[in-house]
């Protein structure tokens, strides 16, 4: 039997790099923090908190995704690299200077 790859996780968290409460997003999974982009290696598959690293995910990167963003992390503790949306409420101001200097990714 096949399992689903993405569990519904919208909840309130404190992030830990920039130290701000996060309200949960309303209308899709919060997944990083909207003030610094920062998010956390908690899943394998997105929601599943399976992820045993639990390295900060830094922002290196943003890239056009159909009307939206992506954020392009690179996790400070283990190196994965990963993608996720950007959400509505995200800081636009540092899409802008990442999207401006982007770091090298593969």
């Amino acid at each position: 039997m096949e399992t689903k790859k993405f569990k519904m996780i919208d909840e309130e968290f404190e992030c830990e790099v920039c130290h701000k409460n996060i309200k949960p997003l309303g209308y899709t999974a919060r997944d990083h923090c909207p003030y610094c982009l920062s998010s956390k290696h908690l899943d394998i598959n997105p929601g599943d908190r399976l992820s045993k690293c639990h390295g900060i995910l830094k922002p290196i990167a943003i890239e056009p995704f159909k009307d939206k963003y992506k954020i392009v992390y690179k996790c400070t503790k283990c190196n994965m690299q990963k993608k996720n949306i950007t959400a509505i409420d995200d800081n636009m101001d540092l899409i802008i200077q990442i999207m401006s200097n982007p770091v090298k990714f593969e």
